[in-house]
C-alpha cells in the first residue's frame, strides 16, 4: 500500500502522516527529511545532493529517485510519499519503481493557508511547531526555548508559495486523475477528521 500526499504548504500533510504512521502502520517518506538524513550520514547520494545544494542548484530528479529506490528496499510497510513527486516527470519515474495505490489531494484555500502558516511559531531550541491559534506563549512548553516566526512566513511569501504550488501541481493532479487514483480530502477540518477520511480511503483501496 503506497500513498502520495498532495496539498499546499499548511494543508497538514506532515501532521496527518504522523498520525497515520501510528494508526495505519505506514511509513512516512518526506523527501526533505530524506535528503537531510542522507547528507547527515554522508552517503554517496547524500554527498552528491550536498554538492548540488552548495552550488545553489536544485537536486536532480535522478538523485531523488535513487534515494527513493534505496528507501523502498528497506521499507517494512507501505509508504506515504510527502513532497514527492512534484512534477509529471517525477511521477513517471516513481511509477517505474513503485505501485501507487491512492493519491490523497488535501485541498484548501489560500486564506486558510495564510492564517495557519502566518500564525506558526517554531522553537529555536528543539524545533517544536506551534500556532498562535492554540498556543499563545512565547516559550516552548517542551523545552522552554524561545519561539520565533520564520522570515519567509510573511503573507506575501505564503501567497506566492500557494500560487506556485497550484501551478506546479495542477498537471500532476490531472496525471493521477487519468489513472483514477485521486481522492480529494477537505484540509479545512481538524486533524482527526482528515485522518478518519484518509483511513476510510485506505480501507477502500486495499
Amino acid at each position: 500500500m503506497n500513498l502520495i500526499f498532495l496539498g499546499p504548504p499548511g494543508a497538514g500533510k506532515g501532521t496527518v502522516a504522523a498520525k497515520l504512521v501510528e494508526t495505519a502502520g505506514l511509513e512516512h517518506l518526506s523527501t526533505g527529511d530524506m535528503l537531510r538524513e542522507e547528507m547527515k550520514q554522508g552517503t554517496e547520494l547524500g554527498k552528491l545532493a550536498k554538492q548540488y545544494i552548495e552550488e545553489g542548484k536544485l537536486v536532480p530528479d535522478s538523485v531523488i529517485i535513487d534515494m527513493v529506490k534505496e528507501r523502498l528496499k528497506t521499507a517494512k510497510a507501505g509508504i506515504m510519499f510527502d513532497g514527492f513527486p512534484r512534477t509529471v516527470a517525477q511521477a513517471e519515474a516513481l511509477d517505474a519503481i513503485a505501485k501507487i495505490d491512492a493519491v490523497i489531494n488535501l485541498y484548501t484555500t489560500v486564506d486558510v493557508v495564510v492564517e495557519r502558516i502566518g500564525g506558526r511559531r517554531l522553537c529555536r531550541n528543539c524545533g517544536a511547531v506551534y500556532n498562535v491559534s492554540w498556543y499563545d506563549q512565547s516559550d516552548c512548553e517542551k523545552c522552554g526555548g524561545e519561539l520565533y516566526t520564520r522570515a519567509d512566513d510573511t503573507e506575501e511569501t505564503i501567497r506566492k508559495r500557494f500560487d506556485v504550488y497550484l501551478s506546479e501541481t495542477a498537471p500532476l493532479v490531472e496525471y493521477y486523475k487519468k489513472q483514477g487514483l485521486v481522492h480529494d480530502v477537505d484540509a479545512n477540518g481538524d486533524i482527526q477528521t482528515k485522518v478518519d477520511a484518509i483511513s476510510a480511503i485506505i480501507e477502500s483501496v486495499k
